[in-house]
């Protein structure tokens, strides 16, 4: 039996966390959530690549490299800067992200296996790569729809600004399904208090950038702007 046509034209949208996965989720839309098994997502998403994606996006917050860039700034991405060289996004749909996300900055965004967790490795990434901003999919979402032919696109927002570390407890916090475990978060501060106002700067700036991620998916419509699947969803209530 072939499969359905809805099925072959998917839009494979690629998360860090199962928050971002909750705003991107709607009809033709196929979320891949990394969570702390980073080592796993290139597997998971080549498997939904194979049953028929016609397009891959790379969604989510991001931690800030340039100091220009504040926390809920919308990015686009020209480029993915990943560790083999730069993949290129789709000119089309960056161009119509671009012109549903008004004020959004068009920048290279740089993709890393372990996050940026000080000022001073963000100023080291920035200086080395020149991007304006950091994720950990990015890289393998991009150049896994390098290697299908599929167009790819990435929206992210900044949550930790270039100017902002992040604390201990953030390295232990995210479980495998890519949501939060408050348990090893309480026990990173029980460990190390002092972390407590940093924490909480953290918390509220990503509070921030999921209400701006969620403002920005609204303005992008059920295609997520992709030109080739827009039409897809203009029955869907």
């Amino acid at each position: 039996m072939s499969a359905s046509p809805r099925a072959t034209r998917d839009l494979v949208v690629v998360t860090g966390l199962a928050a971002e996965a909750r705003i991107a989720a709607g009809p033709g839309v196929r979320v891949v959530v990394a969570g702390a098994r980073m080592s796993h997502l290139d597997g998971r998403l080549a498997q939904e690549i194979a049953r028929g994606a016609r397009a891959v996006m790379s969604f989510g917050i991001a931690g800030g490299l340039d100091e220009r860039l504040s926390c809920g700034a919308w990015l686009v991405a020209r480029r993915v800067l990943t560790p083999s060289g730069p993949v290129r996004c789709h000119a089309p749909w960056a161009a119509a992200l671009r012109d549903r996300l008004p004020g959004a900055h068009v920048v290279d965004l740089a993709g890393v296996d372990t996050p940026a967790w000080t000022v001073a490795d963000k100023r080291a990434l920035h200086r080395e790569t020149g991007a304006w901003a950091v994720d950990t999919e990015s890289h393998v979402a991009a150049t896994l729809a390098e290697q299908a032919g599929l167009p790819f696109a990435a929206f992210r927002v900044v949550a930790d600004s270039a100017k902002r570390s992040l604390p201990a407890a953030a390295s232990v916090a995210l479980a495998s399904d890519g949501t939060i475990r408050h348990a090893r978060v309480l026990g990173s501060i029980v460990r190390s208090p002092a972390q407590l106002p940093s924490l909480v700067r953290t918390a509220r700036d990503t509070a921030i950038a999921l209400r701006e991620l969620s403002r920005g998916r609204r303005r992008l419509g059920g295609g997520l702007a992709c030109p080739d699947l827009d039409e897809l969803v203009l029955d869907v209530p």
